[in-house]
């Protein structure tokens, strides 16, 4: 009888035990990386040759901390996740898109997309546009002012039954001020992810 070249290693086959190792090290990754989440991320304007800038000296964002946004949270607060400024409608003075949802420890709450101003009068922030409602079930990921626009990924369910926590569609979205609103000039076609 002839013995192999190389001997037979007891490590290179597969045993349940190896299977059952592998499993409790996946979970505990998983179950690890829930608890340490990074800090939300902030989108900003890009600068490019095309981006407009509101002149320094006239008006500052409006800042979006203590708007009243049109979000029902219940007994939660409503938290801007991110948020980025730019002169949308062309007049010189910047403007402010914010993502919005509710602050709860559970779920994935749905996000809402808004677009403030400051009052002519009083020079407070205002919501002046509804992009995304929290009805719709949608979730912000990427989120940026560019060229005028605002630019969004947005992920959402191609069914009531499909559970919140695993989003199956996946959309772009760009909508742009013309005419005195926010058109959207992506189509609302979507995508399963």
């Amino acid at each position: 009888m002839q013995q192999p070249a190389v001997p037979e290693l007891a490590h290179t086959h597969t045993r349940p035990i190896h299977w059952v190792a592998t499993a409790t090290a996946v979970a505990g990754v998983m179950a690890l990386s829930s608890v340490l989440q990074p800090h939300p991320a902030t989108a900003a304007q890009e600068a490019g040759p095309q981006t407009k800038k509101a002149p320094a000296a006239t008006a500052a964002p409006p800042d979006p901390t203590g708007v009243d946004f049109p979000i029902k949270c219940g007994p939660a607060k409503a938290v801007v996740v991110k948020k980025a400024t730019g002169d949308l409608d062309g007049d010189g003075r910047p403007e402010t898109a914010a993502v919005v949802h509710c602050d709860t420890a559970m779920g994935t709450p749905p996000d809402g997309v808004y677009v403030l101003t400051r009052s002519a009068d009083t020079g407070t922030p205002r919501v002046v546009a509804t992009l995304v409602a929290p009805k719709e079930r949608r979730s912000v990921t990427d989120f940026a002012l560019r060229d005028g626009a605002v630019l969004a990924t947005l992920l959402g369910y191609s069914t009531a039954d499909v559970p919140s926590c695993c989003p199956d569609v996946k959309d772009s979205a760009k909508w742009r001020w013309k005419n005195g609103a926010f058109v959207r000039s992506t189509p609302a076609g979507s995508h399963t992810v």
